[in-house]
């Protein structure tokens, strides 16, 4: 039996499962109950009103995080202790320590690892400040070559941060292997005014190091030293920390995972080029004052946490397999794209950390898409469809431009939030119809995120409330968040499918060969 099924909270909750409140229940869904199911912290509101809980329930969600000690897990966490790991069997046992490379705001005196990844941290800020002021006016079009944690975070980021976007700088991202990816972006920009940002912690992936042929072969046919004209993120001391080959390196480490490396030089070189270095420390402000909240040993403000015991309640005792996250905000559109990686690769495991097979559910399906546009494609399944899909929606107050337009007495951001809060209401309270067609069951389960505006403070916050929130899930499992060896066996077969191309051997790899076979 597992650590996470042997809890007494878990047992009570398994009980309270049985019965769910009922949100179609007019005398329980009320006025009253939106008002009050809420917590707030940064001045950031999380609504929970729209989830099928009561105070039974959050008592014992509460009772879960303390049984399964989720906060001093995370302590452990931000302090540099070894968390990702497995029992008894070979991994990559480290620290897992994003949120010390944006925690460099305090002098701070204690020697722990933590302390020693933000000196580092700090570095390489100043570094990249001082690579900011004598390059920024040479370059007009940066392009990002990286695939994973290495291209999704940046790009959400910059996405949602191009309101703030400087006007003379064009950002692109090559990813995909894919060669009518790179050449459709080669063609577009002016090489002599471009920078390319090659991110490789290890120094050795083969779709960003292949992109990056792509690259140099084209600055070199236009006449140009590719190494005026790229720098690399990577490990100290990789095969690309190499400055006869780049103007500059900017440095990673083996404790930053690449879905939790947004926030590092991964995305703070693109994003101090596209928005200024002032706007990127701001982003690190926001995320550092939520990786802290993430500490609070009071649940009713521990956002993340709080959040992610919604989320055990959904995916383990009412069994709803999948979340979709709705930002209701043009600049998040890439953020759902981000979040699927980032909790798909993190809890989508099935041993607990002393190495036993699971025997329950862990990670759900994630996906998602922006708020108006979703529900005039997908949220008829969401209303009416034989699966409960629980969604968590993002809202802001404002909007960034503070421009609008008045149409039938009221604004477009009145109009956006409108659609926000009903569609919160009608999935929960649903509507009774004789015309079954007409008829909308209810108790679609969902939580609203909402924040004044979106700013890189903001931003910021939002990106480690959900780093945290998928940490808190993993704690509370008893699961290693932090590796990814789902991504390897492929990537291990697809070599040897190489080595096929390479050698025309087409016995060294007989079902590589069957597919081989069918491109004749």
């Amino acid at each position: 039996m597992s650590k996470f099924i042997s809890y007494k909270s878990y047992l009570k909750l398994k009980e309270l499962a049985n019965n769910p409140i009922d949100l179609t229940d007019e005398s329980i869904y009320t006025k009253k109950r939106i008002e009050d199911f809420k917590i707030e912290n940064m001045n950031i509101k999380y609504l929970y009103s729209s989830q099928r809980v009561n105070e039974d329930v959050i008592n014992q969600l509460n009772s879960l995080a303390k049984d399964s000690d989720a906060i001093d897990k995370m302590k452990d966490m931000q302090n540099g202790k070894i968390v990702n790991y497995i029992e008894n069997f070979k991994s990559e046992e480290r620290a897992v320590l994003h949120t010390a490379l944006r925690d460099i705001f305090e002098n701070r005196n204690e020697e722990t690892e933590a302390k020693k990844a933000s000196d580092l941290a700090y570095l390489e800020i100043q570094k990249l400040e001082k690579f900011i002021n004598e390059n920024d006016d040479k370059f007009e079009n940066i392009i990002q070559i990286g695939i994973g944690g290495s291209f999704l975070g940046p790009k959400a980021l910059v996405h949602a941060m191009s309101a703030y976007q400087k006007e003379d700088k064009n950002i692109y991202f090559i990813s995909n292997v894919d060669p009518d990816e790179a050449l459709n972006i080669l063609s577009k920009v002016d090489l002599t005014k471009s920078l390319f940002i090659t991110v490789s912690k290890s120094g050795t992936t083969i779709e960003t190091l292949t992109n990056e042929e792509f690259v140099k072969n084209a600055l070199i046919k236009k006449g140009l030293n590719p190494k005026d004209h790229m720098i690399a993120v990577t490990a100290k001391d990789s095969k690309m920390d190499d400055k006869s080959k780049y103007l500059e390196s900017f440095y990673i480490w083996d404790y930053i995972g690449g879905r939790y490396s947004a926030t590092s030089m991964v995305g703070g070189v693109v994003l101090s080029f596209a928005i200024g270095f002032d706007k990127y420390i701001e982003i690190l402000k926001g995320a550092n004052s939520m990786d802290k909240i993430a500490l609070d040993t009071n649940i009713e403000k521990n956002l993340p946490l709080f959040s992610a015991l919604i989320g055990i309640w959904n995916r383990n005792f009412l069994n709803y397999n999948s979340i979709s996250v709705i930002p209701y905000s043009h600049f998040l559109l890439y953020f759902p794209t981000h979040l699927q990686q980032l909790d798909m690769e993190s809890n989508g495991k099935s041993i607990t950390k002393d190495g036993k097979e699971v025997d329950f559910k862990t990670g759900p399906l994630v996906f998602g898409d922006i708020g108006t546009n979703a529900q005039h494609s997908y949220f008829q399944l969401l209303h009416q469809g034989t699966d409960i899909v629980p969604i968590e929606f993002i809202g802001f107050k404002n909007s960034i431009y503070n421009i609008d337009e008045m149409v039938d007495n009221t604004t477009s951001q009145e109009k956006l939030l409108s659609n926000l809060f009903a569609q919160s209401i009608a999935l929960a309270k649903g509507k009774k119809d004789e015309n079954l067609n007409k008829n909308f069951l209810g108790n679609r389960v969902n939580s609203i995120l909402l924040l004044d505006k979106l700013t890189p403070y903001t931003i910021g916050a939002i990106l480690a409330y959900y780093e945290h929130k998928i940490a808190f899930q993993g704690f509370l499992w008893d699961i290693n968040s932090f590796d990814q060896e789902g991504v390897q066996l492929g990537k291990k077969l697809s070599n040897q499918i190489l080595d096929i191309y390479k050698s025309k051997d087409k016995s060294s790899f007989d079902l590589g060969s069957a597919y081989l076979n069918q491109l004749k």
